[in-house]
């Protein structure tokens, strides 16, 4: 009868000599963040082409996104390891640079749309109020419609990043030793490839965790009325005190 072997876990958890699962969550991590941040800048100038009033930008960024969204990304993946070196004979990428491609290129379809839904949200009225004080439409861009639509990008940016933590799984496919990776080889070897997987997923865990809590943390500082609202919240503070003190700036009032 198979047994789980907890004493498994927590070797791997907390006792690991070797680091194994601390080192494939750094490799996960960098992949992550390397990949996201290429995917946002592809993103923005994937958006700025569609909403461009030329169609010769147009119609390349829309044929960009329709091949990226519309194909999984472990066949994009697949197409960079196997395919290339077929198209190109001698052209072998690395594991690494082949993932971060894949991820970066397909990750940049999906930021043109959240960009682009974004940058739409600003009023129109802005763009005209720029033009009116003798902006330009790429310093308009920059100055005006952009740090707005910032705000707008925060939440659908950050669950991106936190689905790109999760979605480096597919690293493992082409043995790149990521966290998942890292579960599967050593776990084929020693036969306790089940433990290995929930020693991976708390690392996922803890990552995707501690992702929302900075997210948040970047959400509220982006906030427009967060100041408003720091100034309510010590104003009512301060109303409490008088109330229960009974001294303050109404005490001193004539009755």
């Amino acid at each position: 009868m198979a047994m789980f072997h907890w004493d498994v876990v927590w070797h791997f958890l907390f006792q690991d000599p070797h680091l194994l699962f601390l080192k494939a969550a750094w490799t996960t991590l960098w992949i992550s963040v390397v990949a996201q941040l290429i995917g946002v800048i592809l993103g923005l100038f994937l958006a700025l082409m569609q909403i461009s009033r030329f169609p010769w930008l147009v119609w390349p960024a829309r044929a960009y996104l329709w091949f990226f969204r519309g194909s999984p990304l472990l066949v994009q993946v697949l197409l960079l390891w196997v395919g290339l070196p077929q198209l190109v004979p001698g052209l072998l990428l690395p594991d690494y640079a082949c993932i971060l491609i894949a991820f970066s290129l397909n990750e940049g379809a999906y930021m043109s749309e959240i960009i682009r839904a974004a940058i739409g949200s600003v009023e129109a009225g802005q763009m005209e109020a720029a033009k009116a004080l003798g902006m330009r439409y790429p310093l308009a861009m920059r100055r005006i419609i952009i740090p707005q639509a910032a705000r707008v990008i925060v939440p659908p940016l950050g669950n991106e990043f936190n689905n790109m933590l999760k979605t480096t799984s597919i690293a493992s496919v082409i043995g790149l030793l990521e966290l998942t990776g890292t579960a599967r080889v050593y776990g084929a070897q020693t036969f306790i490839i089940f433990e290995l997987l929930i020693v991976a997923t708390v690392y996922y865990l803890a990552l995707t965790t501690i992702w929302e809590i900075i997210q948040r943390w970047i959400e509220n500082r982006l906030n427009p009325d967060r100041a408003r609202n720091v100034a309510i919240d010590q104003a009512t503070e301060k109303s409490l005190a008088q109330r229960v003190v009974g001294f303050g700036a109404g005490s001193g009032q004539a009755h």
